[in-house]
Order: C-alpha cells, then sequence, then structure tokens
C-alpha cells in the first residue's frame, strides 16, 4: 500500500456544509486539512437552505457571512405565521427589528461549493469520488480510503465526521443512534417564477392536513416546503409528484398563496420522516462528530445549519485554545478537549427538540384529534403571549432564554398536558 504524500493535522470526512466549513475555518488558523467526500459534485438536498438570525451570528465568528453575501445570499425581512383558526398572521414579525441579524438564504449546493472553493483557497487538500472509506478511533485515528485507483491510510492528530446523517463515520467508530418516533412527513422543493410572492417575506402555515413553509432566495426563487400526514406515504410519489406539491399550497389561510402555486418546480420534492435523532456521544478517541452525523434536529424548525455552524466554532475553538499565541498543534487532542463542546451541544439539542415537538404539535398535528389540538394550542398562545416564549429560540438560538422556558412544567401549560406524552396525534 502507497505511504501517503503528506502527514495532516487534521482529515475532514463530508465536504457539506459542515465538513466544508470545518476545513476552511481550520486550514485559515494555520492547521494541515485533508477534507474528503464520496460524491463527484453537491446534489440538492431539498433542505438546508435557511440560516436562523442566530446562525449567521455564528456564520458571522467563522468569517463566512461576507463569502456568502457575495455569492447572493439573500435577506428575509418579515416572519408571518397564519393557520385555518384566525383572520390575517396568527404572528407578523418585522425581523430587523427583533433580532440582531436577519435569516440568510443561499441555495444548498451552492453554498457547499463556495465553502469547498474557499478551503481550497486556504491550503486544504480536497480529494472527491473517495471509495471504501474506514475511520478508526485511536490516538491517533486512522483513516483508510481509495481514490482514483490508490490506496491511501492516514493517521492525523483528528478526524472530523460530518458525512451527515447517513455517513458512515458514527458506525464505524461505534456510536448508538437513537431517535423519536416518526411524527409526520416532510418535503421541500424549489420553484422560480414566483415573482407575486413578496421577496422579503418568510411564511409558516397550516390550514386541514398541509403544513407550508416558503423561504424567498430572490429573483422569484423560492424554497418551499411540505409536511403532511404520514398516513398519506403516496402523495408526492410519481411525475405528478411535484404539482400535487404545490396543489398542496391552495390555502384561504394564506393571502399569496397563489404566487406558489402558480410557480415552476425546478428541483425535486424528496420525502422524509420528520424526528430528531442523536448519538449517545459525538466523540471518540482521536475523532469527533460535527453536524447531522452527530445527531439532528426535527427539520421542522429549519435548525439544521445553525446547529451545524455553532458545532464548527465550538470545534475550532476548542482546538485552538490548545494553541496560544499561535503555536505549533499539539501531537494530538485528547477527548477531554472536547467536553465543552459535548455539554453544550446536549443542552442545545435538548432545547431545539423541544422546540420542534412544540412546533410540530402546533402546526402539524393532523386528523380530528390533531385539529383538535392546533385549535387548542393556537388559543391558548393568543391568550397568554408569554407562552411562545420557547418558539422564539428558532430565530434567537435556544441559549438567549432561560432554561425554565423548555421545562416540562412549562409546556405543559401550552399543549395541555406533558408533550411527550405518545398518546398525543
Amino acid at each position: 500500500m502507497p505511504q501517503p504524500p503528506q502527514s495532516y493535522d487534521v482529515v475532514v470526512v463530508g465536504a457539506g456544509i459542515g465538513g466544508g466549513a470545518a476545513a476552511t475555518v481550520l486550514a485559515r488558523a494555520g492547521l494541515k486539512v485533508l477534507l474528503l467526500e464520496k460524491t463527484a459534485q453537491h446534489k440538492d438536498v431539498v433542505r438546508g437552505e435557511w440560516l436562523a438570525p442566530w446562525g449567521v451570528l455564528e456564520a458571522n465568528a467563522l468569517g463566512l457571512t461576507e463569502m456568502y453575501m457575495a455569492a447572493g445570499a439573500h435577506r428575509i425581512a418579515t416572519h408571518q405565521s397564519y393557520n385555518e383558526f384566525q383572520n390575517g398572521p396568527a404572528a407578523d414579525m418585522p425581523l430587523a427589528d427583533m433580532v440582531p441579524e436577519q435569516p440568510l438564504c443561499l441555495g444548498h449546493p451552492q453554498t457547499c461549493n463556495l465553502l469547498n472553493q474557499a478551503a481550497v483557497e486556504a491550503g486544504v487538500t480536497f480529494l472527491r469520488e473517495i471509495r471504501q472509506l474506514k475511520v478508526t478511533a485511536g490516538l491517533p485515528p486512522q483513516v483508510e480510503f481509495i481514490h482514483d485507483k490508490e490506496s491511501y491510510v492516514f493517521q492525523p492528530k483528528l478526524v472530523i465526521g460530518a458525512d451527515g446523517r447517513n455517513g458512515v463515520v458514527a458506525k464505524q467508530i461505534g456510536c448508538t443512534l437513537s431517535q423519536d418516533a416518526e411524527h409526520h412527513l416532510f418535503s421541500g422543493m424549489l420553484v422560480e417564477g414566483a415573482h407575486d410572492w413578496p421577496a422579503d417575506l418568510q411564511v409558516i402555515a397550516t390550514e386541514g392536513d398541509a403544513n407550508v413553509l416558503a423561504f424567498p432566495q430572490g429573483q422569484g426563487r423560492v424554497r418551499i416546503y411540505l409536511g403532511w400526514p404520514s398516513a398519506d406515504r403516496q402523495r408526492l410519489l410519481g411525475p405528478e409528484g411535484p404539482q400535487r406539491f404545490l396543489d398542496s399550497w391552495q390555502l384561504d389561510c394564506v393571502p399569496a398563496a397563489d404566487a406558489i402555486v402558480n410557480a415552476t418546480p425546478v428541483s425535486p420534492c424528496i420525502a422524509y420522516p420528520n424526528f430528531d435523532a442523536w448519538v449517545d456521544s459525538p466523540i471518540r478517541p482521536g475523532v469527533v462528530l460535527i453536524g447531522d452525523a452527530a445527531g439532528r434536529n426535527d427539520p421542522i424548525i429549519g435548525q439544521g445549519l445553525s446547529i451545524t455552524l455553532t458545532d464548527v466554532r465550538q470545534l475550532r475553538d476548542a482546538l485552538l485554545d490548545e494553541m496560544p499565541d499561535g503555536e505549533a498543534p499539539p501531537a494530538g487532542w485528547s477527548t477531554d478537549v472536547f467536553d465543552a463542546y459535548v455539554t453544550e451541544r446536549t443542552e442545545r439539542m435538548s432545547r431545539l427538540r423541544t422546540v420542534a415537538r412544540l412546533t410540530t404539535l402546533r402546526e402539524s398535528a393532523f386528523g380530528a384529534g390533531g385539529y383538535a389540538l392546533r385549535h387548542t394550542i393556537h388559543e391558548r398562545l393568543a391568550a397568554n403571549e408569554d407562552l411562545a416564549a420557547p418558539f422564539a429560540a428558532g430565530f434567537t438560538g435556544p441559549f438567549a432564554l432561560p432554561g425554565e422556558v423548555f421545562s416540562d412544567e412549562f409546556t405543559t401549560q401550552i399543549v395541555g398536558q406533558p408533550i411527550w406524552d405518545p398518546a398525543l396525534p
């Protein structure tokens, strides 16, 4: 087996947004980084294009926002929520007046390519179409793979697993995955020609058996989403799926819905289940997981990108704390270097899991029982605006709010019973 041409401080597995960002910022900090990706090109994954205000702050801290904006990232000024129980918006939020940064929208494949280019410009070695990857935890860890018919073995100081929800690194290092039960199905689709949709308005709405969301990207392009009952698994299958997706937007409660109904699909619409998932621990000797590889939040509240950039920033800071005043990196990083990351991420994900659960019950509880529950929740929120506090975490971040608003005692006031009761619709 040929010897590697050089050694690396860090090997990053997965060149999506998490891996691309991690490789970029670590290389900019002076580390020698190898970035590995199994695909030949990044494809539309129908999600991962909305960066929450608190996530934009993380992008600022990583030095990425200016690059995003130069590439055409689109800012959102207003958030509105609608439902079949109220005339007019249930929430009308001028985001520029409420949060330090407005949300940012940029296409997922475009963002991945942007970060990959930035990584290479920072000195990262980037290899695509790798095969037969094997990661072994240890001090040092070991990475084996085939690229361009050549076999390689590396023993870097650290491996970062950023290969997403279907990645192999977590499995190979012995992580145990747990997840909530599926609640409903979800899909995203990119449309163009929606010029009558306000370019600075994002919307979430529920009517009947459709929970819809819209995030404009400028120039008539809008990333739309649809949540619907799990019992209707065939809803988007077949060549008519995109049209049925658009038809689901025929909602009386959303004023500009026709702009979406009459738009043109320019991406697939892939269905996937909604739930939270987590690993027992995102670290093993010589290996640390970030992003979806370390556990993911239910996509109904769109926190994936913000979570991932927070992971990257926490990881970068932990590594650089071991290199004071620009010193050379140590011979390796022990797992206790990442203790603060593990503790913070565990609490962060717990709070966001609560927000996702509340949002699911408020927006995506379907059927007769679900309709009644949604109605009750909206009535309680309208009667006592203080009960809406947990939902703000999707904009401000989970640590901008006191911990008690995520407690069982508080959330039971919103729903009327414990939110994790499996009997809930």
